[in-house]
């Protein structure tokens, strides 16, 4: 699940940065913000390629991606959804990026704990 969920994160920074430049998260008024998501077209495939390899440090990136990815898109996205809470039902955007957030946070013991005892028991061997 976290190979398909960050491959696809990549893909879709990766088509904005085509279509905008940039500019692609202009609609963002925090710099900051528009800058991590454009550093999201490097960081969500090199999660892809860490966590593919087993390695530990893959599943540490990905809960702190996101952590910050979540929390950068709710602040970013509040005004609107102050506005219309319905548009938080739609199938693509805050909705699915907070669910994929917390299946993230919530199975990184679990993936590092197998990634550990593999690790171990490829030593000992």
């Amino acid at each position: 699940m976290y190979l398909i969920g960050f491959l696809q994160g990549a893909c879709v920074h990766f088509l904005d940065l085509v279509r905008g430049g940039i500019h692609a998260y202009a609609s963002f008024p925090q710099v900051s913000f528009q800058a991590f998501f454009i550093s999201l077209a490097v960081l969500d495939p090199l999660v892809v390629v860490l966590v593919a390899l087993m390695r530990p440090v893959g599943v540490w990136l990905a809960v702190v991606v996101m952590a910050l990815d979540v929390s950068a898109n709710w602040i970013g996205n509040w005004p609107w959804l102050q506005d219309d809470p319905t548009r938080l039902l739609q199938p693509v955007g805050l909705l699915p990026i907070t669910l994929f957030g917390l299946f993230v946070v919530a199975s990184s013991a679990l993936l590092l704990r197998a990634m550990t005892g593999r690790h171990l028991s490829c030593t000992t061997r």
